[in-house]
């Protein structure tokens, strides 16, 4: 197995209420083993380095550029979860130094290779950012079917209220991916998101071919999540001014309490 893929992906919105509005563009993540930092890099990609496309640590986790294993085994192990297999990180990488990252996923897994536990860490256009600690009933095995829920408590949208929950759904193979996102409010389903593709491993070549047919990507998800903002309020979708930022930096679902 190598240390880095390339998630070669499509993003698809859907609102459902008051007005209905959906679309879907391409995106690009990486996805990298954090016990495997050293051997992810090549010519066109590393890890805290100058490359066209490379990640930070500082970006994630305690964001102070430490370690993240260590720190997240020992959140899971906080949590009562499996924290004695593989993690990995998806996120936007950086393209020449730049990205906005909407949400990265931490991919938990035992020793055995079942994924056990996913850390969604949710960033908005504020600066501001919150992670939400998913695991199956019983800490058991994520499977396709499995739904893993946790309350909203982080405000990402001006046009979606900080109240009801999140339901997700992850699966995987060996080659593809896929992650549901679904806010439920008092009246039901309210938005629908999802970002799925094939994996392939981030060879040299890869990068490269990305840097030079892709050179916006980063720049293009914030261009986006301004241009579908602008939309919603020419058609007078209702404005939620931002509150104060939860207290807990961290929120977990119902099966990940200890």
């Amino acid at each position: 197995m190598h240390a880095a893929y390339l998630l070669d992906a499509r993003v698809m919105h859907e609102r459902l209420r008051p007005v209905a509005s959906r679309f879907v563009y391409p995106l690009f993540c990486v996805r990298v083993d954090l016990d495997r930092l050293d051997d992810a890099g090549n010519r066109w990609f590393g890890i805290d380095c100058r490359r066209p496309l490379s990640l930070r640590l500082c970006d994630y986790g305690p964001r102070d550029g430490s370690p993240l294993a260590p720190w997240l085994r020992a959140l899971l192990a906080d949590a009562g979860l499996p924290a004695d297999g593989a993690i990995w990180l998806q996120t936007i990488p950086r393209l020449f130094g730049h990205a906005f990252n909407p949400v990265s996923f931490w991919f938990c897994h035992d020793r055995a290779g079942a994924l056990r536990a996913v850390l969604a860490e949710v960033n908005n256009t504020f600066g501001e950012s919150h992670r939400y600690l998913l695991a199956a009933p019983g800490a058991g095995a994520i499977g396709a079917d499995t739904m893993l829920s946790s309350r909203k408590v982080f405000h990402v949208s001006p046009f979606l209220g900080v109240e009801g929950c999140y339901a997700f759904r992850f699966r995987e193979t060996a080659t593809t991916s896929f992650v549901g996102i679904d806010h439920h409010d008092r009246a039901g389903v309210v938005l629908r998101t999802s970002i799925g593709g094939r994996l392939a491993p981030l060879t040299a070549a890869r990068a490269r071919r990305l840097v030079l047919c892709s050179p916006f990507n980063a720049l293009a998800v914030l261009a986006r999540i301004h241009w579908q903002a602008l939309r919603l309020w020419w058609r007078r979708v209702p404005f939620h001014r931002k509150p104060a930022p939860p207290q807990a930096a961290l929120s977990r679902s119902e099966e990940a309490q200890p």
